[in-house]
C-alpha cells in the first residue's frame, strides 16, 4: 500500500473477533501478522523463558507482583544485565523493543500489547479498536470454547477486558477503548471478519495517503 513500511495496530474487546480480523487483514494485504509471536521473540532476545512473558501478557504490574521475583538468565543478546530483577517494566520494555524492531523491518498487523502507543512516533501507523455488543461477544466465545456457559463467557469477557484496560492505561497516556485513543473504532456486531477487514483496508488507504501528504 505504501513505502516506507506501514503498520496497522488492533486493540480489541475480548470476544469481538479482533484476532481473527487481524489475521484476515494481514492475509488480504499480504503482510506480516504478529500477536503472541511477540512474546516468543521478546523471550528469545532476553534469554528469559517464554512463560514469563505469557504470564505478564497484557496485565498491569500489580497483577503479577508475586511472580516477578526471579532473575533474568543472562546471555549476550539480553536487553538487561545479569541479576537485573525480572520486573513487569523490564518485560514491557523488551516487548516494546521487539515491536519497534519488527515495525521497522516489515509492513505488518500487530494485535494488542499497546502497540499503538509504542509506535506513536512511527510515520505510517494506523490504530484500530474493535468492539462488539456483549451478546455478540458471548456468542463468539461460547462458539470457540466448547461446553462454556453464557454466564461463564460473560465473566471471562469482563475479566479479560479489565486486565487489558489496566495494562493499557498503566503503560500509556491514553485510555483503553476510548475513541480518542485510536484512529478508527469499529463495532463488529453483525459483521463478518472479512467485512471488518475490508473497512479497515479502505480507511487505511485514505489515512496512509493523507499521512504522506503532510
Amino acid at each position: 500500500m505504501c513505502e516506507p513500511k506501514y503498520v496497522i495496530t488492533i486493540g480489541r474487546q475480548f470476544g469481538s473477533g479482533g484476532r481473527e480480523i487481524g489475521m484476515l487483514l494481514a492475509q488480504k494485504l499480504n503482510i506480516k501478522y504478529y500477536d503472541k509471536e511477540l512474546l516468543a521473540e521478546a523471550a528469545n532476545n532476553t534469554g528469559v523463558s517464554k512463560e514469563f512473558f505469557e504470564a505478564a501478557d497484557e496485565k498491569s504490574p500489580g497483577f503479577f507482583d508475586n511472580i516477578f521475583s526471579y532473575n533474568l538468565t543472562y546471555n549476550a543478546s539480553s536487553f538487561f544485565v545479569e541479576s537485573t530483577p525480572l520486573s513487569p517494566g523490564n518485560i514491557y520494555s523488551a516487548q516494546s523493543n521487539v515491536i519497534r524492531d519488527l515495525a521497522e523491518k516489515n509492513s505488518c498487523v500487530i494485535v494488542g500489547r499497546s502497540a499503538d502507543y509504542i509506535l506513536r512516533n512511527h510515520p505510517c501507523c494506523i490504530n484500530i479498536f474493535i468492539h462488539a455488543s456483549l451478546d455478540d461477544r458471548i456468542k463468539r466465545i461460547t462458539t470457540r470454547k466448547d461446553c462454556l456457559s453464557k454466564e461463564d463467557a460473560k465473566n471471562i469477557a469482563e475479566k479479560k477486558d479489565k486486565l487489558r484496560a489496566g495494562y493499557y492505561n498503566f503503560y500509556t497516556d491514553k485510555e483503553w477503548g476510548k475513541a480518542s485513543s485510536y484512529d478508527l473504532c469499529i463495532n463488529s456486531t453483525n459483521l463478518s471478519a472479512s467485512e471488518v477487514a475490508d473497512i479497515i483496508i479502505e480507511f487505511a488507504k485514505v489515512k496512509i495517503s493523507t499521512a504522506f501528504q503532510e
